[in-house]
């Protein structure tokens, strides 16, 4: 495949407890690449006040000028590499931000069984609503995507990638016009300079990961009271898994 002509920025769409950092890592052990974590988060928290762990330390760290950010994702990559990867959480971009700007940026989404996200979810957090774990959220920034592009942008399911990670990702960069790298297959353990300072709140297995790993089969107990979040995100789940690549 010949050089990329122009700088890649991809941008991955996914909520919380999606593979989305150990995804990160996958592209970030890659020698032609440049990773931002979770971008708009500090934008996100002071805008809506939402009680977060550590909210206060990331926003006195992060970029609450949404145009600023904006500028940073649509612009040269940093270091000069040659795809510059955003992990990006869909409920971070709230409506009142401009979309115009996705159309500068090459839009993926990371979708995961919501049963396997809630279960993941409910280690740090007992009462997440759909908005919470960003399938709503998910879904309309991927319509707007459709719309803005007349293309369907490249789906990825979670399981996917776990249970056959080389084929999954030789999969995405083939959509999105990029050459695969072994290296994004094993990385090593521990911190990145590139982590949000939350890292240290929820970046703990992941941080001892070396790669994708199958997960292994077992039963997922969903409390009653959530029912109706999971009926809720199944609906958009499956539409969106529907345009997965296959």
């Amino acid at each position: 495949m010949p050089a990329l002509a122009a700088p890649l920025r991809l941008a991955m769409w996914s909520g919380p407890r999606n593979i989305s950092t150990a995804l990160m890592r996958s592209w970030g052990n890659r020698a032609d690449t440049f990773v931002v974590d979770e971008p708009f988060y500090a934008y996100y928290l002071q805008a809506t006040g939402a009680d977060h762990p550590m909210a206060s330390e990331i926003i006195a760290a992060g970029e609450t000028d949404s145009g600023k950010i904006i500028a940073q994702l649509t612009g040269d990559p940093p270091h000069r590499a040659r795809i510059f990867y955003q992990k990006q959480m869909t409920h971070h971009l709230l409506p009142a931000l401009d979309r115009g700007w996705l159309g500068a940026v090459t839009n993926c989404f990371l979708i995961r069984d919501p049963r396997e996200v809630i279960a993941s979810y409910l280690k740090k957090n007992h009462e997440p609503t759909a908005d919470d774990l960003g399938f709503p959220q998910q879904a309309a920034i991927f319509e707007t995507v459709c719309a803005e592009t007349g293309k369907t942008p490249p789906v990825i399911d979670a399981r996917d990638v776990l249970e056959n990670p080389e084929r999954s990702l030789r999969l995405l960069c083939a959509a999105v016009g990029a050459e695969f790298s072994t290296a994004m297959l094993a990385w090593p353990p521990g911190p990145r300079p590139t982590d949000g300072i939350w890292a240290r709140h929820w970046y703990g297995e992941v941080e001892r990961t070396t790669g994708f790993h199958s997960p292994e089969p077992k039963e997922i107990s969903i409390p009653a009271r959530l029912y109706a979040v999971v009926e809720q995100c199944e609906k958009i789940y499956r539409h969106l898994h529907g345009y997965r690549l296959k």
